[in-house]
């Protein structure tokens, strides 16, 4: 393996500035799955809301496929005049109360997965991070007209404070590089949690902030952050009421709904729903469908 080291550069001040804070770890990568854009909404709302600065910058062009992956470009009349810039990188954020943490936000690598996460591991050992926490979306037979479960993974038991939704026991899925980088922190004695928001599987594919702002009150809870809700709450509320509108006016989609709402009323009550087989199936459409997408690209 090449020296992980060499994949990125550091800004040393800032390094030095958090040298002894045993900082919280927050990784939101841009991956294969995030229905409703639970992950990707996080990481929007706290560069929007909070201060930050870049601590790390990884050397994407090293790690990200074009071809697989390409950038938007801009043509007018007759020149091009832009082109979308990828970014991998740490930003060491200040959160409303003060307490200095780290995020790790950008699209995840195609490539040299071993020595990324070598690198990433590095560097959170150096920092003495005391926690790394990520969240994403996985499309589930709920409805959303209930509120946004969280199944919750952790590197030990003792991490997770929730009752999780039994709706899994043991499956094989593909990997993302996020849960390859939390399964080797944990190996390094890092604490790692995880916090999947179930998202009705007919909203995968759109922003559903209800299930962002159940993330964020949790990533909260677990980290003693305090980050804001921002206007997330607002636009949670117009979210919702599009989607009754559309909702209401297809007899067909409305008895759906009906059904994920008799379901989870009674899972509450009595255990688990849906099962493992239901979800396993709809997780292998989720990712066809983004297989497809790749695929047109």
């Amino acid at each position: 393996m090449l020296d992980p080291r060499l994949l990125y550069t550091f800004n040393p001040a800032l390094w030095e500035d958090l040298r002894g804070r045993r900082p919280v770890l927050v990784h939101l990568l841009d991956g294969y799955v995030d229905a409703g854009r639970v992950g990707a909404t996080l990481s929007e709302h706290i560069l929007e809301t909070c201060d930050f600065d870049l601590l790390v910058e990884f050397d994407h062009d090293q790690l990200h496929d074009y071809r697989s992956r390409r950038p938007t470009m801009v043509f007018d009349t007759d020149q091009w005049k832009s082109a979308e810039q990828f970014q991998l990188a740490m930003h060491r954020v200040i959160a409303p109360n003060g307490e200095h943490f780290v995020l790790l936000t950008g699209l995840e690598p195609d490539s040299q997965w071993e020595r990324a996460t070598a690198a990433m591991t590095g560097l959170a050992q150096r920092l003495d991070v005391r926690l790394a926490v990520t969240s994403h979306g996985i499309p589930t037979g709920v409805p959303h007209t209930r509120p946004s479960l969280i199944t919750e993974y952790a590197s030990r038991p003792g991490l997770i404070r929730t009752r999780n939704p039994a709706w899994v026991g043991r499956i094989e899925v593909p990997g993302s590089f996020g849960s390859y980088l939390e399964l080797q922190l944990g190996r390094l004695g890092i604490d790692a949690l995880g916090l999947a928001v179930n998202v009705p599987h007919y909203l995968s594919q759109a922003p559903f902030f209800q299930a962002s702002i159940a993330a964020l009150h949790r990533l909260n809870d677990a980290t003693g952050l305090g980050l804001s809700l921002g206007d997330l709450p607002d636009k949670a509320e117009t979210n919702l009421h599009e989607i009754g509108t559309e909702v209401a006016a297809s007899g067909e989609v409305q008895e759906v709904v009906d059904q994920l709402e008799r379901q989870y009323d009674q899972a509450r009550r009595t255990g688990p729903v849906p099962s493992a087989d239901e979800i396993g199936a709809e997780l292998e459409r989720f990712l066809a469908e983004q297989n497809d997408k790749d695929d047109d690209r």
